[in-house]
């Protein structure tokens, strides 16, 4: 019997809501009893050691990816689960040791490491066999699965035999996520899942910002393989041998009936006669999920209707001139005071703000509107929650502060104890389960690789180790999206391009859905409509100049989603990467926006990676620009949607720098990002202060990094970098209101304690200073909203605060994955108040705001302002301050920060307490080289 949640470290959650009450446990009883015999295909047994590869890490690879690597779940386990608690084999055995890093980091050695992580090494060794099977039967593909994790090894003696193993093993692993999002990929979500709001929401999302037809996801593989030569050829080769292993599988399961039970749950699969079907996976199904995965963390860009609207509203607030100079001090497009993972003074112009812009396309005060999505709602799609998942969906879409996520830390050999590098870095992807990424080992002719890879995606390691060398990457944010102004003619859906009017091409995609047992959302059907230009997708009208326009969307990675194809596969080739050179030559056929970092036994790399457009000269990259041939990406062929790009070398690269840190933070000198908020005061400076001692005191290790890591994941970042220069201002005199001088007391206290969000004691489930805590968190909004609306007026504090949100606390639901995501304080205004404070204070600010806002500049007035909010920010209580939601009843502080993973399937699991690091984590240090 599958083993229950170890209670120690999770926390058990309530029956989700789209699962009946007739799933309880007297009902469960009668339901499991005819199913209980397909739990799984049969699996030999096998006690012998698999041979491993080359493996230069010496033991010392670890890695982490909760909540488990089992991600399916037959229709009985599911029912057993939902009325039992029990879970599957494997499908939540790395969420235990993932959780108790956060109270058990402080006593790390390297010794213990894998006490928190998986041994990463190739190979299982002797005695952690759980099972050997040749899957379909094949003599050319063997996977092996380990005891402690069930990760699949997979080792081929052929290519094509070597990627059916990891085929099929996706499919065992993740067949219905992976089904989910080739769903997602096309905006068919609603008619696949169900209709429920979150469905809506999450197709609209994708689909508004990668309208593609069938023809154009098969034109996609073709162009990547087309210009690609050999290798092109080989990843042609290799997505078809994936398929048919997931094919195979899917052809094994479904007369097996052990596949994914949530196909019976949503209505694809009949419990007692197993008529339905499971549709087979083709190529064009992958370049659906790569365009999922690629927006979601690969297309940094957007946001110039905002920033628009916010500098006109400056200027209507200042007039022009100094509106201008407010609006650039508030957009810091390149901070002096930034914390860069470049920190050597290298210097990569990129999107700088021109000094004679040409071709902008400011809209007219007040015209602008968001062009419609959603047409004909009829029963389910009609409701109030329906129409908010639209507005949600819209402007996450649409907004520059993309939910970048991911950490790294590394450091080089210079700095460390063995003389080696030391590196712990991982994607943050949110907590899902199943989970978005699966854990794989792949060797085999040309690969030889264990890591991550989003599921569907799993031809290759997308992130992990070779035989001596491992990577990560961070979602950068470099701008590869413009907004360009389509002027209009003769009616709507006609637009002037070279001087011809032109109609726009309509793609729609209609979706209907009917209650089922997973989700019970009324009967409901809507059509999805997009209007698409030579410039790309209209997202907006308006009016420019009285000139009626559309504002469309062009990112260079549209109609470009497999092209990252190639360097992942360059990546897996022991026979390519051979040293730090060879791994940025890699990186350099990823056209999504990434930050990647490497080690080896003796050096660290990073490359940031992305098809970055050459713009025409004059063009400011920050506002939408005239739809017309001077303003073009220079070299667009808007047929293929190419372009000129920056050569690899204005690409911030680096090679052995003393140590890089990167939490989405800015690149380089002189790199801009297109989302706001890289000034004084970063979640990056959690890393680089942390780091930087290190290396200062050196003797590096790869605990001390993990460490340092898992300190910062608990730290709040108001409270550890903004929050002692509040209270110098407030300490300017004594307090005497009794309210507001026991809240002062109660932060000076954590400040001191070290300003973590951390639990008493292991499982407590109650914060150390949680007073201290909840006033943080009730004071931050006013105390930004006291300090900068009465300089700003209202209109311009909030059209800043469109670009970029005031607060990002853990308990906030922010992001595409909402609240209890884990990820925090990517995005919010503590850089302003740092500045702002410190200026007030008369300390010297480099890049300063263009005017002093808190008390209007005056110091004694400043302390009132925030002594005012202070007192009302103490006042309230938990409850007022933590709500409560799906998961959590009103005031309980742990519950609303503490991180959920997300039911993409049946299986749920338990809570567990916040921590902000990678979801999937890497710690190395390699012993030697080939």
């Amino acid at each position: 019997m599958p083993r229950r949640t170890p209670h120690d470290a999770l926390d058990e959650v309530r029956t989700p809501r789209r699962f009946p009450g007739f799933l309880k446990t007297a009902s469960v009883c009668v339901l499991v009893a005819g199913l209980l015999s397909p739990f799984s295909p049969a699996m030999a047994a096998d006690t012998a050691p698999k041979a491993a590869a080359d493996d230069y890490c010496g033991g010392q690879c670890s890695d982490i990816l909760p909540p488990g690597e089992n991600g399916n779940a037959t229709l009985a386990q599911i029912l057993l689960n939902q009325g039992f608690g029990t879970q599957p084999s494997h499908a939540e055995d790395q969420l235990g040791p993932y959780a108790n890093l956060a109270k058990g980091y402080p006593a790390l050695t390297d010794d213990k490491i894998n006490s928190f992580f998986n041994d990463a090494s190739f190979g299982v060794p002797a005695g952690q066999v759980a099972s050997t099977e040749k899957p379909a039967g094949r003599g050319d593909v063997t996977i092996v699965r380990d005891k402690r994790t069930g990760v699949p090894h997979i080792t081929g003696t052929t290519r094509y035999g070597t990627e059916f193993g990891a085929g099929y093993a996706a499919a065992e692993d993740r067949l219905w996520l992976m089904d989910v999002f080739r769903h997602v990929g096309r905006g068919q979500l609603t008619s696949f899942a169900g209709g429920a709001p979150a469905n809506q929401g999450l197709e609209q999302q994708f689909y508004r910002n990668a309208p593609y037809t069938e023809a154009d996801l098969q034109a996609q593989i073709d162009s990547a393989v087309a210009k690609a030569g050999d290798r092109g050829q080989q990843a042609l080769a290799d997505v078809n041998a994936y398929l048919a292993g997931i094919n195979a599988y899917i052809d094994a399961a479904d007369p097996g009936r052990y596949f994914p039970g949530e196909y019976v749950l949503t209505g694809h699969k009949d419990a007692i006669t197993n008529s339905g079907a499971i549709d087979h996976f083709k190529v064009t199904d992958l370049v659906a999920l790569a365009s999922v995965v690629g927006s979601l963390f690969g297309s940094g860009g957007g946001g110039e209707v905002d920033n628009a609207l916010s500098l006109l509203a400056a200027q209507a607030k200042y007039g022009v001139e100094e509106g201008t100079r407010v609006w650039e001090s508030f957009r810091e497009r390149n901070d002096p005071e930034a914390v860069l993972t470049l920190h050597d003074g290298q210097s990569f112009p990129y999107a700088a703000k021109p000094a004679n812009p040409r071709g902008q396309a400011l809209p007219d005060p007040g015209s602008v509107t968001d062009e419609p999505l959603v047409y004909d709602r009829t029963g389910g799609a009609a409701g109030a929650a329906a129409e908010s998942a639209t507005t949600t969906a819209a402007k996450s879409t649409l907004s520059s502060a993309r939910r970048g996520m991911s950490n790294a830390l590394v450091v080089s050999g210079a700095h460390t104890a063995s003389g080696h590098p030391v590196a712990v870095f991982g994607p943050q992807t949110g907590y899902f389960a199943p989970q978005l990424l699966l854990l794989q080992e792949i060797q085999g002719p040309g690969i030889s690789a264990r890591g991550a890879s989003f599921a569907g995606l799993s031809m290759y390691v997308e992130l992990g180790r070779g035989q001596d060398y491992s990577w990560s990457a961070t979602t950068s944010g470099q701008d590869i999206i413009d907004t360009y102004a389509v002027e209009l003619c003769q009616d709507d859906h006609h637009y002037l391009y070279h001087g011809a009017c032109t109609a726009m091409e309509q793609v729609q995609q209609a979706n209907s859905w009917k209650p089922t047992v997973a989700d019970g959302t009324a009967a409901g059907s809507y059509t999805m409509r997009v209007w698409r230009t030579e410039y790309g997708p209209v997202q907006y009208r308006a009016t420019v100049g009285g000139k009626k326009v559309a504002y469309t969307t062009l990112r260079s990675s549209y109609l470009h989603e497999a092209d990252s194809i190639i360097g992942f596969q360059m990546l897996n080739d022991p026979d390519f990467v051979k040293g730090p050179a060879d791994f940025q030559k890699a990186a350099q056929h990823i056209n999504f926006t990434f930050n990647w970092f490497y080690a080896d036994s003796r050096h660290t790399a990073y490359y940031n990676s992305g098809d970055n457009p050459v713009r025409a000269s004059g063009v400011d990259a920050e506002f939408p620009v005239w739809a017309q041939p001077a303003y073009e990406w220079r070299g667009w062929d808007p047929a293929a949607n190419t372009a000129d790009y920056t050569p690899a070398s204005a690409h911030p690269n680096s090679i052995d720098q003393d140590y890089y840190i990167s939490w989405n933070n800015k690149q380089a000198k002189d790199y801009a990002a297109a989302p706001w908020g890289e000034g004084s005061v970063h979640r990056g400076n959690l890393l680089e202060d942390r780091v930087r001692k290190l290396v200062a005191a050196g003797g590096v290790t790869r605990s001390a990094l993990t460490r340092a890591m898992a300190d910062a994941a608990l730290a709040d970042l108001r409270a550890e970098d903004v929050l002692p220069e509040l209270l110098k201002v407030i300490d300017t005199s004594a307090v005497t209101d009794p309210t507001a001088a026991a809240a002062v007391a109660r932060l000076k206290t954590w400040v001191a304690a070290g300003a973590q969000r951390t639990e008493t004691s292991a499982g407590s489930k109650t914060y150390a200073n949680a007073d201290a805590i909840r006033i943080l968190d009730a004071w931050w909004p006013l105390l930004v909203k006291a300090e900068f609306e009465p300089g700003l007026g209202s209109g311009l504090y909030t059209a800043i605060g469109a670009s970029l949100p005031v607060d990002e606390a853990p308990s906030a639901g922010h992001g595409p994955t909402g609240s209890h995501a884990g990820s925090a304080f990517q995005y919010g205004w503590w850089s302003y108040v740092d500045k702002d404070i410190r200026a007030v204070l008369g300390e010297s600010v480099q890049g300063p705001l263009a005017r002093k806002f808190c008390g209007n500049g005056d110091l004694n007035a400043c302390r009132d302002s925030l002594l005012g909010s202070l007192k009302q920010a103490a006042g309230l209580t938990a409850a007022q301050v933590y709500p409560g939601d799906d998961q959590c009843s009103a005031g309980d502080q742990w519950c609303a920060d503490s991180i959920v993973q997300r039911a993409l399937g049946g299986i749920k699991h338990g809570r567990i307490s916040w921590q902000n690091r990678p979801t999937f984590q890497q710690v190395v240090e390699y012993t030697s080289h080939r």
